[in-house]
């Protein structure tokens, strides 16, 4: 009984294993708010699936629940790397309802945002901490990256041996710096995109696939 036991439990280790390997990686989007994090993910998933992940726009919190795109299979040089997309709500100290005054939405919708927003938030931590298995984290090359969120969630990736792809989204705008990005985070590589326009998207799917295949 002991050695057919034993052998039970080899082959559904081996088995366990198998499937296990053969499950896409879930791979959240993760930033800021308004960093364009939403804008790439619909931008990967058209590409490669035909269809949209949410709705984008220049409104902060726009994303205040992750959003998943299921088994989106991106090939390159001959390989393929079958992954979830997870876009998750921006990741800020603080939600401010007031935020939402200034485009023109009413005060009680405005608070219902920022009650959603703060959930989001600690949604997108949870994912983080639980169930992600790589994170593609964007930043809007127009501003400062040097920020204590900023710092705070590459450190958790960081602390968790996350693979992490850091893209310096909005190169089309004329404030953009992507090398202001690449000296806060030196010990990441960097690379630039617009997922508005497309642009330079061929190298981010090359490293997609270099870092969660």
């Amino acid at each position: 009984m002991g050695i057919l036991t034993d052998l039970r439990s080899s082959i559904s280790r081996v088995t366990s294993s198998l499937f296990s390997d053969s499950d896409p990686k879930r791979i959240g989007i993760y930033g800021p708010p308004n960093a364009g994090k939403t804008t790439l993910a619909n931008r990967i998933a058209r590409d490669w699936t035909g269809d949209a992940i949410g709705p984008e726009s220049h409104v902060p919190h726009e994303t205040r629940r992750a959003r998943r795109k299921e088994n989106v299979e991106i090939k390159r040089n001959g390989k393929s790397v079958t992954i979830d997309i997870v876009d998750t709500p921006g990741v800020t100290t603080k939600v401010d309802y007031k935020e939402f005054l200034e485009h023109d939405i009413e005060e009680d919708d405005a608070i219902r945002r920022s009650r959603e927003a703060t959930e989001g938030v600690a949604e997108a931590m949870h994912w983080l901490r639980e169930d992600v298995d790589g994170v593609i984290y964007v930043l809007d090359s127009s501003t400062d990256p040097f920020t204590q969120v900023n710092t705070m969630l590459i450190g958790i990736i960081e602390s968790q041996d996350l693979p992490v792809l850091i893209l310096a989204n909005k190169t089309d705008l004329e404030d953009s710096s992507v090398q202001r990005i690449k000296n806060a985070f030196p010990q990441h590589e960097t690379i630039p995109l617009s997922a508005l326009e497309g642009d330079n998207m061929d190298e981010v799917y090359d490293k997609i696939s270099e870092y969660f295949g």
